[in-house]
């Protein structure tokens, strides 16, 4: 595929062009707002003088790159694309009304592909006219880093589609994995109790944000302990993912959104693009030191493990992807530093199994219910 169109110009957006356009393709990118697109182009640019001044790619290369991508300020621009890739707000409404639009202007063989991280495919797909060429196609943060690309089929998706993307991922250099279209797909699901988990520790007063955050790098070898992550992410959008999972999976208690995220994220304490999250950005702050307890850290270590490969098992046994995959994505999609069916196995089912069992003892709730598979792994 050699023709291709971004709709949303935003950080997503422009980080799929690039990687798209680093490929060889012929890239088209269109903004509602078109001072965006002109603004995401300008900061591409500079971003790429940065990779040639690093002598991470050439200057040749980065005309090249340049050169390929160009701004389209209608739908109809996209009349010669062969693939669409939307990145626009996480919104059905307004996604759908775009999709329709863009329907009437591209060609019968273009495959329209949409960079949702929460919203159902087949929701998304059943609104259009040929639902069969509709197909999800989930970049990570930032996309021209991030290798993981999860590929997700609707109940609609013509068979051979989701095959065609995986190649296509592969030679743009991507690892892409093939995921069902259930909330949160394979990452987004699995991930929930590493932020939902923590937050409750520290909503109870049990632990600091500093200490489950260092419990986290030192007993797990996590590169960035959960608060520190949802600062990265952005506790608006963290919460938002939360809130469509738990919605979707019609308020299944697993994934119940957090009190305190929800009231940090209507303060627009947002993390590091605000300056304030958990942690303080502004200028001179200086982030808190924890203050260490070996027997507190294993604790809240064995909790949010345990909860999490609960979640993979779960992601198992309902075959939303294939076990190496669900491992390759939380290793390739949120750098975790072993894959959860495999950190499984290390430390032992069984203690996964105890620690559950302990906290639905404690808590009685459904929360902490195992998954029916977790007693005969």
């Amino acid at each position: 595929m050699k023709y291709v169109g971004i709709i949303g110009a935003g950080t997503m957006g422009i980080g799929i062009a690039q990687v798209a356009a680093t490929n060889g393709c012929k890239v088209l990118v269109y903004d509602a707002n078109p001072k965006q697109a002109e603004t995401a182009t300008l900061g591409l640019e500079k971003t790429l003088i940065k990779l040639v001044d690093k002598q991470k790619i050439s200057a040749d290369k980065m005309t090249e790159i340049l050169a390929n991508i160009s701004i389209a300020t209608e739908l109809k621009d996209f009349k010669e694309c062969e693939l669409i890739i939307e990145a626009i707000i996480e919104n059905k409404e307004i996604k759908t009304k775009v999709f329709t639009e863009l329907e009437n202007h591209v060609l019968e063989s273009c495959i329209i592909g949409s960079n949702t991280s929460s919203i159902s495919i087949t929701s998304l797909g059943a609104e259009l006219k040929n639902p069969e060429r509709f197909i999800g196609i989930h970049f990570f943060n930032p996309a021209p880093i991030m290798p993981l690309v999860e590929v997700i089929p609707s109940l609609l998706t013509e068979k051979s589609l989701a095959d065609k993307i995986y190649h296509l991922m592969k030679e743009w250099g991507k690892t892409p994995v093939i995921a069902k279209d259930i909330p949160g797909f394979i990452v987004n699901r699995i991930a929930r109790p590493y932020y939902g988990e923590a937050l409750r520790i520290v909503e109870e007063n049990i632990a600091t944000p500093e200490q489950v955050d260092d419990a986290m790098k030192t007993y797990g070898n996590f590169k960035m302990g959960p608060f520190e992550l949802m600062d990265l992410i952005g506790i608006d959008v963290n919460f938002s993912v939360t809130t469509t999972v738990y919605k979707d999976y019609f308020y299944d208690p697993k994934y119940k959104p957090s009190l305190l995220q929800q009231r940090m994220s209507e303060a627009k304490l947002h993390g590091r693009k605000t300056g304030k999250g958990f942690y303080d950005y502004s200028e001179g702050a200086e982030k808190p030191v924890p203050q260490k307890d070996e027997v507190l850290y294993d604790d809240i270590f064995h909790r949010i493990l345990s909860m999490l490969i609960n979640e993979a098992v779960e992601a198992k046994r309902l075959g939303i992807a294939s076990d190496e995959d669900l491992d390759l994505a939380m290793q390739k999609g949120v750098n975790y530093p072993k894959g959860l069916l495999q950190w499984g196995k290390e430390i032992g089912y069984d203690l996964v199994t105890e620690v559950l069992e302990n906290l639905y003892d404690e808590y009685q709730e459904d929360r902490y219910r195992q998954s029916p598979l977790l007693r005969r792994m």
